[in-house]
């Protein structure tokens, strides 16, 4: 890997690092101990995205899971559970129920995207 790419994750999860420690303090549901527990969440959850991400696209997908309404949904729920296998790996970062979980999960994923997609570039970091 070259320097563009080191620096291009390390913006990457601290970018996610600092919109799980606001989304955490927005929603009551979830307890987080410092910021420092949110750069641990970031990259906990970054691994699991990058082993799962491998997985899936090792998968044969059925033609029904290629329609986009679908594959939307299934990326909510995916997140999800990613974000819950981190809160069980995480002894600082506890989130009170699934349903939590899942609105934690779209917040996260659509403060990442919006701020990586239309922020970032804009300041001429990634």
């Amino acid at each position: 890997m070259d320097m563009n790419t080191y620096i291009s994750v390390a913006v990457n999860v601290l970018v996610l690092s600092v919109v799980v420690f606001l989304i955490a303090k927005l929603l009551p549901a979830i307890r987080m101990k410092s910021f420092a527990t949110a750069v641990v969440v970031a990259v906990v959850y970054s691994v699991i995205n990058i082993l799962l991400e491998r997985l899936m696209t090792r998968l044969p997908m059925p033609g029904i899971l290629k329609e986009a309404y679908v594959i939307g949904l299934i990326l909510v729920l995916l997140n999800a559970l990613m974000l819950k296998v981190t809160e069980m790996l995480i002894r600082d970062f506890k989130i009170k129920n699934f349903g939590w979980t899942l609105l934690a999960s779209l917040l996260i994923t659509v403060s990442f995207w919006l701020i990586t997609k239309y922020l970032l570039p804009l300041t001429g970091v990634l």
